[in-house]
């Protein structure tokens, strides 16, 4: 289009600006992603049965059917019977429960811990920092797995030590990231300027400091929640976990293995259900670390 100006000169319109592309919310991002979805249907799946799995199991985890031993998947048990004739599938939908929990326990002590270390190492500085980043070190230094060990050896085997192992071994990976982000925040403006007007420094790393580190620590949670499920198994594998007869997926491989050549689903189905897990929770991971980058939500 054109319009006519002084003189007789035809002037043409300023073309329209064009429309800044549109920003999508890390949500949307999220769903967008094949691997991502599938992860977090894995996760909804696994964390479905560990709520109810309790109430829908056919029977109960620890009752024995001693005619219907190491018995293969049938109409009567639907992923069969194991050494002891307990039904496969009652024991997955209850140590789904017991996967759970440890998840979310070891998870929140090593998120709480973690945070915190990492916010004072960070903001204070000094040899302060110092001395929490060589602790942080020193528990680097050795393979997670066998310091779990070695806790739980020092405590004493039961699912609440597990626990607490498995936080303390998790606790360096989270005071990291978090020390890491808080020592570049610190030096940002807007901390500054709440700084110098004279706000508290709880309320500078409550209010400024730990609300841009949720990001990396919702992607961090996701991926030591894989690992601490995977942590339990293997210490329930060892025997140094939940107690038989307990249901936990671990336990249930370690006790059953020995039959893999003969009868496998013993063995099979919660190998094939801490393999799940532990996917979903990974994929989920990777897809959320994806999702909430700035630079990719368009």
């Amino acid at each position: 289009m054109s319009i006519a100006a002084e003189g007789g000169m035809v002037l043409p319109l300023p073309a329209a600006p064009e429309a800044a592309p549109r920003r999508h919310g890390w949500v949307h991002q999220l769903v967008r992603q094949r691997l991502a979805l599938t992860g977090l249907v894995l996760v909804g799946i696994f964390v479905l049965i560990a709520l109810i799995g309790g109430r829908i199991a056919p029977y109960d985890f620890s009752t024995q059917h001693a005619r219907d031993r190491l018995l293969p998947p049938s109409a009567t048990y639907l992923l069969g019977t194991d050494e002891f004739g307990r039904d496969i599938l009652s024991r997955l939908l209850y140590g789904a429960a017991i996967s759970l929990e440890v998840g979310i326990i070891s998870v929140g002590i090593s998120g709480i811990a973690g945070v915190v270390l990492g916010l004072v190492a960070g903001y204070v500085g000094g040899w302060l920092d110092g001395i929490l980043t060589l602790v942080m070190d020193v528990l680097f230094a050795f393979p997670t797995i066998l310091l779990a060990i070695a806790i739980i050896a020092m405590l004493g085997s039961s699912l609440p030590n597990v626990m607490l192992a498995i936080g303390i071994v998790t606790t360096p990976t989270f005071m990291r990231v978090v020390r890491g982000s808080t020592l570049s925040l610190t030096k940002s403006s807007f901390v500054e300027a709440a700084v110098s007007l004279g706000a508290p420094t709880l309320r500078v790393l409550a209010r400024h400091v730990f609300p841009n580190l949720t990001a990396p620590l919702i992607v961090l949670t996701s991926l030591n929640f894989a690992f601490a499920v995977l942590t339990e198994a293997s210490l329930s594998f060892l025997g140094l976990g939940n107690k038989p007869p307990s249901p936990s997926w671990g336990s249930m491989v370690s006790s059953s293995y020995g039959f893999l050549e003969t009868d496998p689903w013993p063995t099979l189905f919660p190998g094939l259900a801490i393999a799940l897990a532990v996917l979903g929770f990974n994929l989920l991971g990777d897809g959320l670390r994806d999702a909430l980058d700035p630079r990719l939500r368009f």
